[in-house]
C-alpha cells in the first residue's frame, strides 16, 4: 500500500529484459516494494545506491514505458500518516496529457479511457504517475489537477509535456463501492 506522496525522483540506469535498474537514495530492504511511477515493484537486489527491480509482462502491458526519470514512493509503514490516498500501485490503464497550462500553477488536463474516469469525481483522488492528485475538473473525455509547486519540484509531473502518456490509478474505494452495490 502507498500514499502516493512520492519521496524521490530516480533515475533509470538501465530496463532490458524485463529488469529495471533505478539509482536511488531510498535504502528498502530485499523483498520490499516500491512505487515507480506508480506501479509496485518489488525490490530484488540493491548495489552502490541502485535498486533491482523484475518487471512481470502484465505491467509492460498495462503501463506506459519508464522514462529517465522515475517517481519513488517506498510502502507505506503501519502508523505513518496517510499524507494522500490509499494506493495500491496497480497502474488501472494509461492517459495522455492533453495540456500543461502553466500561472500561479499547474493545471494539467490528461485524457482518460472510460474504464478510469467511471470512477472519478470532482474533489476526488487520482494517481498519476504515482502522485496523489485531487481532481479539479472532469469532463466527458479527460479530469483536470492543478500541480503546487512542491509536486512540480519533487516530482516528475513539471516535464510533463502534451502528448506525453502517463500511469494512471483510479481511487480503490470507489472501485469497491461499485461492486457492492447491489445488482451488479
Amino acid at each position: 500500500m502507498f500514499t502516493g506522496i512520492v519521496r524521490e525522483r530516480g533515475r533509470v540506469v538501465s530496463f532490458a529484459d524485463g529488469g529495471l535498474v533505478v539509482e536511488s537514495a531510498l535504502e528498502p530492504g530485499i523483498g520490499d516494494s516500491v512505487s515507480v511511477d506508480g506501479i509496485c515493484l518489488t525490490v530484488t537486489g540493491r548495489e552502490d545506491g541502485r535498486l533491482f527491480f523484475d518487471v512481470m509482462e502484465e505491467t509492460l502491458a498495462r503501463g506506459k514505458p519508464f522514462g529517465d526519470e522515475v517517481n519513488l514512493e517506498p510502502a507505506l509503514r503501519a502508523g505513518e500518516p496517510l499524507g494522500g490516498h490509499y494506493v495500491q500501485g496497480h497502474v488501472d490503464g494509461v492517459g495522455r496529457v492533453r495540456s500543461a497550462e502553466r500561472g500561479g500553477d499547474v493545471r494539467l488536463t490528461v485524457e482518460a479511457p472510460p474504464e478510469i474516469l467511471r470512477y472519478c469525481v470532482e474533489k476526488g483522488s487520482i494517481t498519476v504517475e504515482g502522485v496523489s492528485l485531487t481532481i479539479a475538473e472532469l469532463d466527458q473525455d479527460s479530469f483536470t489537477v492543478a500541480l503546487v509547486a512542491h509536486t512540480l519540484e519533487v516530482t516528475t509531473l513539471g516535464a510533463l509535456r502534451p502528448g506525453d502518456a502517463v500511469n494512471l490509478e483510479a481511487d480503490v474505494l470507489a472501485k469497491y463501492v461499485e461492486r457492492l452495490l447491489p445488482g451488479r
